[in-house]
């Protein structure tokens, strides 16, 4: 007989369970037809694997050194399996992107661009709040392009074949309604607003911790921070129970004033994110261009950008 792979998760199950009842559960097998398979193992490797006593089973030589081999070949096998998987995904589905992105306009004109730049490419989306979620749908091979961003110039969620390149470079405004004292053009000081009760969308990243020393520094402690989905983010300033933080790029809503902070104190990075395994140069290439246009796109939309953008001194 030949040892297999099935064979050494067999040994594995046995060592992990501490006896062969409990092991035959596991693998959902009848306890003797379990010993059966372990003798005809055992036969084919020259020698005993597990010593049997009253409160179960333990390794012998042999058996440890099995078990030691196996804690190698299996997990490398299994990524083996999961590269082979991801890369025939790819390869079935050339015309077709899977794209994931953090909540905000940068994703939907993203969508628009390739629909231009790349027609006959079907185009998929799926949204999260997580951008740790969308770096493990890279891993897995369930997305090619992910759009997420980082506070500031924290480093993104990191995997083995995971690249992550910079689409942009946004301040982050605040949100006031329009009959705000600080509904005014130009820019709000944060100490302005050490009275306020704040709102932002969640995350997984830095941005609250960065937000809190930024205020720190203004010599306040925010009083509230609500974390909440876009919509009730939105009727939160609308009614004024709260002043929201936002990118830059926040599409112009009625009844809400975006304003820029004095001096910058947070920033956000807009990144696309992809996995070198399963994704060509060229296509990463016109993915990454169109994503700099699109956001080119949505900044000019928003006047308070473009206000804050032409008053910056030139380079």
């Amino acid at each position: 007989m030949e040892l297999e792979l099935r064979h050494l998760k067999t040994i594995r199950a046995i060592a992990d369970a501490g006896s062969l009842t409990r092991a035959a559960t596991a693998l959902g097998l009848a306890q003797p037809a379990l010993s059966a398979q372990l003798k005809r193992i055992e036969r084919a490797l020259g020698g005993e694997l597990f010593e049997r006593g009253r409160h179960g089973v333990r390794a012998t030589a042999l058996g440890e050194l099995v078990l030691e081999r196996s804690r190698i070949v299996l997990p490398a096998v299994t990524e083996l399996q999961q590269e082979a998987a991801r890369f025939a995904r790819t390869s079935r589905a050339t015309s077709c992107l899977r794209l994931g992105g953090t909540h905000g306009p940068l994703l939907g004109a993203l969508v628009d661009r390739l629909a231009d730049a790349v027609p006959d490419t079907r185009v998929t989306t799926c949204t999260s709040w997580s951008e740790r979620e969308l770096a493990a749908l890279l891993v897995e091979g369930r997305l090619d392009f992910a759009l997420a961003g980082t506070c500031g110039s924290a480093e993104p969620p990191g995997a083995e074949g995971l690249v992550w390149q910079e689409v942009a470079v946004d301040p982050v405004f605040v949100m006031v309604p329009e009959g705000h004292p600080l509904a005014h053009p130009g820019e709000v000081d944060l100490t302005e607003l050490a009275g306020e009760q704040w709102a932002c969308v969640p995350g997984d990243g830095c941005f609250g911790d960065c937000f809190t020393a930024a205020c720190a520094r203004a010599g306040f402690t925010p009083r509230r921070m609500y974390e909440t989905d876009t919509s009730s983010l939105v009727h939160l300033v609308q009614v004024g129970r709260a002043v929201g933080l936002c990118r830059a790029t926040f599409p112009t809503t009625p009844g809400i004033t975006t304003r820029p902070l004095t001096g910058t104190p947070l920033t956000w990075r807009h990144l696309l994110g992809r996995h070198t395994v399963t994704q060509r140069a060229k296509t990463a290439a016109t993915v990454l261009e169109q994503a700099r246009v699109a956001h080119a796109g949505v900044a000019a939309r928003s006047d308070s950008y473009t206000e804050w953008l032409a008053a910056q001194p030139v380079p």
